[in-house]
């Protein structure tokens, strides 16, 4: 073993691993008290991005890339397992992990990018929640209503989170997810294109070449589902239950999945929503005209219902941005601030909420981004998800090294031969979505 003089180290995984007889006594949770930072992924992944692809695309193509919707979900959860096993063998977030063994550069070039991707996120969430709530409540022009109503849910979320802390934003967005889910659900049953169809696209790839642009549409969907850097926040929520221990993962892996199997269904059930009506508007109308195309099908209850599912759906992603994004920030504010102490050793600090890194951020994140409110929904939608897509590849990329080293994580939870192969797939595919939307920008 090297001296730990040596090197800068953040407790290695043999230190964070509590004795057996402790793991022994450890009371395992019921299945229902597991799962939920997996909920509050999903309702933070599953935003105005989401509803506009899904529905977008199962206009255009149908319910035969239903397929790819599984596939995107999937690959979310491969990463964002990932990022739980390394937390758990070390006690260190990605962030502290990354700055440990990869050096300071790596955050000195990952903080500016979080600042750009912020802005446009936060334009996206703000104009997303803007446009549902015109949709609801049409008593401004289709702008003016996005502009207004954008800048209000920013505020209102902003105050959320500065007097509930995490334990109200957790409730809300429980609801939140429910609404969402459910009303969202029900829309889809409604007007279910038969199981044959449903199954067909589910269990059998295939791409409509639609003028070419099929394979253009499906790669949008299986990239666009289930959020980008977010599924960083998901340590984070873990830190906030309690989750340290190694033991731990069994809760995780079933948190996630039940969380990304929520995020795939909402993303099933928007393409079966897309597939029964034709889509034409785009922008700020897109919900509108979405809304009262369903109005034909289904009634004024059924339009009033999507409506609601969607503003659920919307919000409580704007929310869960603001709540976990300014960790980010300030994780990172640390810890190129930090030396470590006489033994050279990086401790893991979690973060404060009440810091002022923490509360400036999230009043920076919530303020300056409403000057995107300005531009287009689509044209903010659309920098937002190449900024996305730039991330994933270099997070892949982490993985793979972190979790792939036994000394670092210990022998249980190293990447196995078919998580490697998985993350390999996450980062070819995400690179090339990157470079394809980058050079088409």
């Amino acid at each position: 073993m090297n001296d730990p003089a040596s090197d800068l180290l953040i407790l290695p995984y043999w230190s964070h691993i509590i004795s057996k007889s402790e793991e022994k006594n450890r009371a395992k949770p019921g299945i229902f008290l597991a799962i939920g930072p997996g909920l509050l992924l999903a309702a933070t992944g599953v935003g105005g991005g989401d509803l506009a692809t899904g529905s977008f695309v199962g206009s255009l193509l149908g319910t035969v890339v239903l397929w790819a919707v599984v596939v995107g979900a999937f690959l979310k959860f491969v990463v964002t397992e990932g990022i739980a096993r390394w937390q758990l063998a070390t006690g260190q977030t990605l962030l502290e992990g990354v700055f440990s063994n990869m050096g300071s550069g790596v955050l000195v070039l990952f903080l500016p990018y979080l600042i750009l991707w912020s802005f446009f996120v936060g334009s996206a969430q703000m104009s997303a929640c803007g446009v549902a709530l015109h949709a609801i409540f049409p008593v401004f022009e289709p702008e003016q209503g996005k502009i207004i109503f954008g800048m209000l849910t920013s505020v209102i979320g902003v105050v959320l989170v500065f007097k509930g802390g995490y334990r109200l934003f957790e409730k809300i967005m429980r609801v939140c997810v429910g609404i969402m889910f459910f009303t969202v659900l029900l829309t889809a049953v409604l007007l279910w294109p038969g199981f044959a169809d449903v199954a067909r696209g589910l269990f059998v790839p295939s791409i409509p070449d639609f003028g070419g642009l099929g394979v253009t549409w499906t790669v949008a969907l299986i990239g666009g589902i289930g959020g980008t850097l977010t599924v960083l926040c998901y340590g984070y929520w873990m830190r906030e239950e309690g989750r340290s221990s190694p033991s731990d993962l069994w809760i995780c892996r079933v948190d996630l999945g039940v969380g990304y199997a929520m995020t795939g269904i909402f993303g099933v059930c928007m393409v079966i929503v897309g597939s029964n009506i034709e889509i034409e508007g785009q922008g700020t109308e897109l919900l509108v005209i979405l809304s009262d195309r369903l109005a034909e099908s289904l009634g004024p209850i059924g339009k009033w219902m999507f409506l609601v599912g969607a503003f659920g759906a919307v919000f409580s992603s704007l929310l869960g941005v603001w709540q976990a994004v300014p960790y980010l920030f300030a994780d990172c504010w640390r810890l190129l601030r930090s030396k470590p102490d006489k033994d050279n050793v990086l401790r893991t600090t979690p973060v404060n909420t009440q810091s002022l890194p923490y509360q400036s951020y999230l009043l920076a994140l919530a303020g300056i981004p409403m000057l995107g409110l300005f531009w287009s929904f689509q044209e903010v939608q659309k920098i937002y998800t190449v900024t996305g897509a730039l991330f994933f590849p270099f997070l892949a990329l982490a993985l793979l090294f972190l979790n792939g080293r036994t000394d670092w994580v210990g022998p249980r939870l190293r990447n196995r031969l078919p998580t490697a192969l998985s993350l390999l797939a996450v980062l070819v595919f995400f690179a090339w979505v990157a470079v394809k939307r980058f050079l088409i920008t």
